[in-house]
């Protein structure tokens, strides 16, 4: 392991990758900095652009979008008032309040040294513990990995935002999507209908850019902004040492706290942001403060949702499980370079493996200085209204498509799947257990045909008598599904977790 992880650092440190690094970061800030487009967005429209690009350039041009889109959200936050992403909303507590006391500044150095340290403590905590999780994959044979995907696709269509019966319905018509095509086992076309376009399938590419880019779009097209909200210029003292010093408990606190959330498939850097911000506010000897202007309230969320970002990367690489839409993306990314995540791809190409790990926290001190040089800068991005780029990002979300297959069969899957995100945004569908459904679908039905076929026709007495850490897992789903059903029952009838009284409701998927 280490030394693949010596292989995989010297294998990162290349100008390109740098260079593609840090424009991402740029990327990533200045999306996160417009207040209605999402990370997630900017990741589906950006994904081509990888494609095009080493596996070691591309990759990490990705991360640097992921990682700059979160932190950026923070900045609207603190000078408007409005969360550039999801991830930002609980830094709105505090952040609107520290601007009008003039202290906009520190709140906004606060976020990027809180952001910063909480993203790179969980992304090393993840080169270090990805090793071992690893090899227990390797054992894990096709009855567990079924198990460990249906348990997985279950998590995340019962975490979803909005109704359970509609992210159930989602992920049986993303596991149905994945059906379009030819069967993995005998190669037999299924709902393909005679067309000879989509006897290959449907690919995840136009889906992803439909799915996440396309509402986006039209969503702003609908509301017809044109002119931006009043923005508080950064003013007053730079954060000092002390008042940083006095914060480390709660960045700290809420580190670890996003970091195990990150490691779970479908929760997200929302539910991360407010865990970490109740937990301060709990934790704080004045807890009144909250909501007034406390830099506690900006360390908290900012280090939480930060601190996910690492742990999402364990299930995406260990057993090709995308924890979120943002990670699905990622997922997308792998394959189009050739590389299929999961257990082989440590065996086979550990030291890529820990090189693109090794980017996330290149991409971390990447981020604290350019954060640090360019905040002025974006700023004043916060005031661009949004009909100035709805032009360039649809250019993009096209050309981003017909490129990668040059098939106009893509471009007619594109507008598909984004008039059906748009509606489905319309209706509060949330997309993403579709996407996970399309994703997972596909291994999971392969899991199972080998494992009938390992099993000789004789499931049941193969599982109890053969696979006892396969039953085991079977024994634990009840379990599991019971808390995360009763959690979800929680969450809609008191609101969401560390939620002030009156506070507006918000999805639970970041980005």
């Amino acid at each position: 392991m280490l030394q693949e992880l010596f292989e995989g650092l010297l294998l990162i440190l290349r100008f390109d990758t740098l260079l593609m690094t840090g424009v991402g970061l740029v990327l990533g800030i200045l999306v996160g900095s417009l207040p209605g487009f999402t990370t997630v967005m900017a990741m589906a429209v950006l994904l081509p652009i990888s494609f095009f690009l080493d596996p070691l350039v591309g990759i990490p041009f990705l991360v640097g979008v992921y990682k700059g889109g979160i932190y950026g959200g923070s900045i609207p936050a603190i000078l408007v008032g409005i969360p550039g992403t999801g991830a930002s909303v609980a830094t709105t507590f505090d952040g609107p309040a520290l601007a009008k006391k003039g202290k906009s500044r520190k709140a906004l150095d606060m976020a990027l040294y809180a952001s910063v340290f909480g993203d790179a403590t969980s992304s090393i905590l993840t080169i270090f513990l990805i090793g071992p999780i690893a090899l227990i994959a390797m054992r894990i044979g096709p009855p567990e990995l079924a198990v460990v995907l249906a348990l997985s696709m279950a998590i995340i269509a019962t975490t979803a935002s909005g109704s359970l019966a509609k992210g159930m319905v989602m992920l049986a018509f993303g596991m149905f999507l994945s059906l379009v095509g030819q069967d993995p086992i005998g190669a037999v076309n299924r709902f393909t209908f005679d067309i000879f376009a989509v006897q290959a399938g449907i690919d995840l590419l136009p889906m992803l850019i439909g799915l996440f880019a396309i509402p986006e779009i039209l969503l702003a097209v609908e509301s017809r902004i044109s002119a931006a909200a009043k923005v508080n210029k950064p003013e007053g003292d730079p954060l000092s040492w002390q008042e940083l010093k006095r914060s480390r408990r709660t960045i700290l606190r809420s580190t670890f706290l996003g970091g195990a959330i990150g490691a779970i498939p479908g929760v997200g850097q929302v539910v991360a942001a407010f865990m970490g911000y109740a937990a301060a506010q709990k934790a704080a000897p004045n807890p009144e403060t909250f909501g007034k202007g406390d830099l506690d309230g900006i360390a908290a969320p900012e280090a939480a949702n930060n601190a996910v970002n690492g742990p999402t990367m364990v299930p995406l690489l260990t057993l090709g499980i995308p924890g979120d839409n943002i990670t699905a993306i990622l997922l997308g990314a792998f394959v189009a370079q050739g590389l299929r995540p999961g257990p082989q791809l440590f065996a086979d190409q550990g030291p890529i493996v820990y090189a693109l790990l090794g980017s996330m926290v290149i991409a971390c001190l990447l981020l604290l200085v350019l954060g640090w040089i360019m905040i002025p800068v974006f700023a004043r991005v916060v005031a661009i209204p949004r009909a100035y780029l709805v032009p360039l990002t649809l250019i993009f979300a096209v050309a981003g498509t017909y490129v990668y297959r040059s098939n106009p069969m893509d471009l007619v899957f594109l507008v598909v799947f984004g008039l059906f995100g748009y509606g489905a945004r319309k209706l509060k569908f949330d997309v993403t257990p579709l996407v996970m459904g399309f994703i997972l679908a596909p291994p999971l039905e392969y899991a199972i045909g080998q494992t009938l076929l390992l099993s000789q026709g004789d499931m049941f007495n193969y599982i109890v008598n053969e696979r006892p850490v396969t039953l085991a897992l079977l024994a634990l789903i009840p379990v599991l599904l019971f808390f995360v059903f009763r959690n979800h029952l929680f969450a809609g009838a008191k609101g969401r977790p560390g939620a002030k009284p009156g506070a507006r409701n918000v999805p639970t998927k970041g980005g």
